[in-house]
């Protein structure tokens, strides 16, 4: 891989782990439920867009 494929994966990978460390903070405090909810739909859909990134980028491989 090349070096900006490695920083978008590494991007990826690191809104997905500060969106569940967020939501894993509200739920450790006692936050507002639908944080958690805004928070858990958040990191499905980065997981999805990380996921994404991460095939395409191994589909174009050479």
């Amino acid at each position: 891989m090349s070096s900006w494929s490695n920083i978008a994966v590494m991007g990826a990978v690191a809104a997905v782990a500060i969106v569940v460390l967020l939501g894993l903070g509200n739920v450790l405090r006692g936050g507002d439920g639908n944080l958690s909810q805004k928070l858990m739909r958040w990191r499905v859909g980065l997981q999805f867009c990380a996921l994404l990134l991460i095939l395409t980028i191994l589909a174009f491989r050479h």
